[in-house]
Formats: C-alpha cells, sequence, structure tokens
C-alpha cells in the first residue's frame, strides 16, 4: 500500500523558516515524480513544487528562491525546504504522486501558518 506521511508544519512569524518532510512507503522516490502541494482556506489546491524520478526540480513561480524541493533516496523521504516565509504561505500542505492525485487520494498535510 502507497502511503505519504507529510510532518514539519507550525507556525513561524514572516521571514521566517520550515522545512516539511515527506516519508514515503510502498514504493520509492526514484520511481516516481513527487509534488507539493498545498491549501489554503477557501482557495483551490495549488501546485508548488515538483522533482521528477531522476531528481529534476521545479518550482511555481509564487515560491521560486523562497522554497527548494529536494529528495533522500536512502530515507525514502521528500523535504520542502522554505524560507522568507509570508502570511501568503499560510495553508495546509501536502505531498502526492501523479497517480494518486489523478484519483484524488490526499493524506492529511501538514499546516503551516506564517503570522504577520
Amino acid at each position: 500500500e502507497v502511503q505519504l506521511v507529510e510532518s514539519g508544519g507550525g507556525l513561524v512569524q514572516a521571514g521566517g523558516s520550515l522545512r516539511l518532510s515527506c516519508a514515503a512507503s510502498g514504493f520509492t522516490f526514484d520511481d516516481y515524480a513527487i509534488g507539493w502541494f498545498r491549501q489554503a482556506p477557501g482557495k483551490e489546491r495549488e501546485l508548488v513544487a515538483t522533482i521528477t524520478s531522476g531528481g529534476l526540480a521545479d518550482h511555481a513561480d509564487s515560491v521560486k528562491g523562497r522554497f527548494s524541493i529536494s529528495r533522500d533516496v536512502a530515507k525514502n523521504t521528500v523535504y520542502l525546504q522554505m524560507h522568507s516565509l509570508k502570511p501568503e504561505d499560510t495553508a495546509v500542505y501536502y505531498c502526492n504522486t501523479p497517480r494518486r492525485v489523478a484519483v484524488d487520494s490526499w493524506g492529511q498535510g501538514t499546516q503551516v501558518t506564517v503570522s504577520s
């Protein structure tokens, strides 16, 4: 069974940093692309960053230069390092694979709250 568990969220002041973790079981990251998504209250879920099975990373314009996606294949964990956080980054953050996104299957996410 494929499982993804997000962690690392919390309350931080604007300008602060957090590192989110996405621990996988049931598959290995070098077989799948992984994306970090976020959903703010009253808004659509949006894609924040992706990392391909080959390790190529991409980031949404809204977070480029502030967030960085990476992975540790040995630990089967994907990270989202977030710097210079803004109140508009407040959201529940999720990691997921394209296949699970296609069937609308999501984990519990991790809450990030940025205070001004």
